[in-house]
């Protein structure tokens, strides 16, 4: 029997048919000392299955057969469950890859722009076939992933774990070239020192600020972190360089900021490591030796010293009076994202020092677990993961349910494509998240808490692990709380790539070791959840207002807001937009307010067409409807939702039934399968909408769409598919006549390929630019005349267009 053809019933009928083989049979030979390592230190129950495959996955870069076999052998792990588990979790691979892992982002985000354009190109610069995902040479492997939570650098590109962002299909081949020089660089270089980038405390001292959050060091803050210290190094200035998490004006970043004491902060936006002696110089001047050295050494030590010109430098400096910065910010209220930009996500002492913990040991001093429960239920605090329930209640149920053991878990599996809150708060505020996390144990009895995070977010991972790993020194964890006599322990389970697993009951399978298949409620997690213990489950943003709640008093917090939505909601706003970020608002702003006076309106000067409110259970709202408020119900009744807070704009160029077949693509895709409402309802309804935006539309095509989402909605088990036919119930109510034109072969928006063409008009000067960038050669290179593209030929990648000088392409 060949290794290579894995499978449940071969290891049913001969379990130890490769009992300390060791070995791969495509010849090549695998140590499989590792596999034995990880069980021992994670497990062998059959719970551990999914962070065993991880780890293997992690360690072998795919899922070997051999590996397979010995973790049946030494577990009491099945072969079925290997095999039922690591085909239902998108994380997993079961082949080899390339060198490289080339992973392509297809958020909303990423999708409205272009992110099929950049994996063309990608397939055809790799000239990789269709049907496959690896170059001949196998240095790289392309994955299409569903979102990187990059959303503000769309479209996105990781390689290995580099992002790229902002790319278009003409830079693709300069970013490969240039991932493949910094690869051979890391290579022959011997491998760093592990260090922490945490630099000590200024308490009160100068300090220079660095976002370091993934968007942040995506865009180069951590070239320009290293930049500042050795700059700061060199001139022996009296400034510490700070780590600070997410500042929330992503489109400006990497951002730096100097504060030094009794003078007013200085913030430069968009800067580059070149900058950093500049602006250490500009601060810190060099001290009066230096000065005479330079005079001794000449022009040299002054350059490097002194820095270049001040002008070098004012391009990057904003203030935070200026119109578009204090548009951005003056709108919000920071509370779950209190002190953002000012604090080391990971300095426990600066937490303390801002009132961290207080709420808790207020709670464990002198509130009563009830009290907790009531300060939460007069709050008006509702879940922020998406149904919005009261949190009160819900904590009150569990706080009602007999059992010794209970659970508390942190639901940070953000799957909504276009969505980074929950990472943002995890990267820059993992103490705050605790601290709630613990609140919530104390008030309903938990001694249990878990702390379920997307695999897809390292940085979110690795930041929690330390803050834990630090509460739990410090006696803030464990079996005595701050002396306190309550018990709480704390842990971390990567999600392995499935949306569903977002919802509750389906988080809590894949806890345990299954796949993630929602169930029937009744019985609520509440009564019966993890283990059959009662549980309560509570999203990232949640848990973060408990504490500010707790502090301040419930009237503070339900003083933002309306009526029946208080307090604050984090968004990240995406997409088309001039000024992308992460904004935290009060409810009942409009998200007219929202795109136009926070985001600047649209970028390029187009119009503003919808925005895109919820994820893929949510609707898309169009500009007419741009009044409505941010409240659960205001939302609801346009046909979208609050959701966990994604919040992509869309201008002109954007097809509505594109973008409708986009999110039925991703639901049918996410679908667990459990149902045949959703799992053949969303196919249903998906093919449609491909023959749509193909031009092979029929007749009452647009009647059986709605039928098809009436049923879904009814007949499905769970919150995806009941929601699954909003994107196309709202694009269908506000945008029908697009629609119309899909069955008349036509696409206003000259977004689907099959329905478009590449023109070139009178314009055109003959500079054969678009010639040469042409990847496909469907433009003749016909110097200082009127060029002409072969339609034939032409792939609709944009790259013409983009490069025209004259503007003198078009598509209609």
């Amino acid at each position: 029997m060949s290794c290579a053809n894995f499978t449940a019933t071969a290891l049913h009928a001969d379990p130890h048919a490769h009992q300390g083989c060791g070995h791969a049979c495509a010849d090549n030979k695998i140590d499989l000392s590792f596999v034995d390592r990880t069980i021992s230190e994670i497990g062998r129950g059959p719970e551990s299955v999914i962070a065993i495959l991880q780890a293997i996955q992690e360690h072998y870069r795919y899922l070997p057969d051999e590996a397979m076999r010995r973790v049946c052998e030494l577990t009491q792990i099945t072969p079925a469950a290997i095999q039922g588990v690591s085909t239902f979790y998108g994380q997993f691979r079961h082949s080899p890859v390339g060198t490289h892992l080339l992973r392509v982002c297809h958020g909303t985000a990423c999708h409205v722009k272009g992110a099929d354009l950049i994996e063309d190109a990608i397939l055809r610069e790799l000239k990789i076939a269709p049907g496959q995902d690896t170059d001949a040479q196998r240095k790289f492997t392309v994955q299409k992933v569903a979102c990187l939570g990059c959303c503000t650098l769309a479209p996105v590109v990781q390689v290995g774990e580099v992002t790229y962002g902002h790319l278009a299909p003409s830079g693709v081949a300069q970013m490969l070239r240039d991932y493949e020089e910094l690869a051979a660089h890391r290579a022959a270089r011997p491998p760093a020192q592990s260090h922490s980038h945490a630099a000590p405390s200024a308490n009160g001292c100068a300090e220079i600020r660095v976002g370091l959050g993934s968007c942040c060091v995506a865009k180069g803050s951590g070239d320009v972190r290293d930049a500042l210290t050795a700059a700061v190094a060199r001139t022996r200035a009296k400034v510490a360089i700070k780590r600070v998490g997410c500042v929330g004006i992503c489109h400006q970043t990497p951002m730096v900021e100097v504060v030094v004491p009794g003078k007013a902060p200085a913030l430069y936006a968009k800067v580059t490591a070149d900058d950093a002696d500049s602006i250490v110089a500009r601060h810190f001047p060099a001290p009066s030796w230096w000065r005479r050295a330079s005079r001794v050494c000449g022009n040299a030590i002054s350059r490097i010293f002194e820095g270049p010109p001040d002008e070098a430098i004012e391009r990057h400096a904003i203030d935070v009076r200026d119109p578009p910065v204090d548009a951005f910010l003056g709108r919000q209220v920071h509370i779950a994202t209190e002190l953002c930009g000012s604090i080391d996500p990971l300095d426990i002492n600066e937490y303390l020092r801002h009132d961290g913990l207080s709420a808790l040991r207020k709670c464990l001093d002198g509130i009563a677990p009830e009290k907790i429960i009531e300060q939460i239920r007069e709050s008006g605090l509702r879940g922020r993961g998406g149904a919005g329930f009261l949190s009160g209640v819900k904590w009150a149920a569990v706080r009602a349910a007999k059992g010794d053991l209970k659970y508390v878990i942190c639901n940070g599996d953000e799957g909504d494509p276009g969505a980074f809150m929950d990472r943002m708060i995890l990267e820059s505020f993992p103490y705050r998240v605790i601290e709630g996390m613990a609140i919530a144990a104390r008030a309903t009895g938990a001694s249990e808490g878990i702390f379920y995070i997307r695999a897809e977010y390292p940085l979110a991972v690795k930041r929690i692990g330390e803050a834990l790993t630090r509460c739990s020194m410090l006696g803030l964890l464990g079996d005595n709380i701050m002396g306190r006599g309550f018990k709480l322990n704390m842990r971390i389970v990567q999600g392995a790539g499935a949306f569903v697993c977002g919802e509750e009951t389906a988080l809590m399978a894949s806890v345990e070791g299954r796949r993630g298949m929602p169930r029937l409620r009744p019985p609520f997690p509440a009564e019966s959840g993890l283990w059959g213990k009662p549980t309560l489950i509570n999203n990232v943003e949640t848990l973060a207002l408990v504490p500010w709640i707790m502090r301040n008093g419930a009237a503070a917090f339900a003083k933002h807001g309306t009526p029946d939505s208080r307090g604050t909601k984090v968004f990240a706003l995406a997409g088309k937009v001039a000024r992308g970020g992460l904004i935290e608002v009060p409810m009942g702003i409009t998200l007219r307010e929202i795109v136009e006076e926070i985001g600047g309106g649209i970028a390029d000067g187009k119009r503003f067409k919808a925005v895109q409110v919820g994820g893929p259970s949510g609707g898309c709202v169009p500009a007419s409807l741009a009044e409505t408020k941010v409240d659960y119900q205001a939302l609801a009744a346009v046909g979208a939702i609050m959701g966990s807070g994604g919040m992509v704009v869309m201008d002109e160029c954007d097809c509505m039934v594109d973008i409708a077949r986009y999110f039925l693509q991703f639901t049918q895709t996410e679908s667990c399968g459990r149902c045949t409402f959703c799992r053949i309802g969303t196919r249903r309804m998906r093919d449609i909408l491909e023959r749509l935006c193909a031009g092979q539309g029929k007749k009452g095509d647009l009647e059986e769409l709605e039928h098809l989402a009436k049923v879904v909605n009814q007949g499905s088990l769970c919150g995806l598919g009941k929601t699954a036919p909003n994107p196309v119930l709202t694009t269908l109510k506000y945008f029908r006549d697009e629609y119309e034109a899909h069955l008349q072969k036509k696409c206003p928006a000259g977004k689907c390929k099959a329905l478009i063409g590449y023109y070139v008009t009178d314009a055109c000067i003959g500079c054969t630019i678009c010639s040469q960038q042409c990847p496909v050669n469907a433009i003749p290179m016909t110097p200082y005349q009127k060029h002409d593209i072969d339609l034939n030929k032409c792939t609709r990648c944009d790259t013409c267009k983009q490069v025209c000088p004259e503007h003198a392409i078009v598509v209609n």
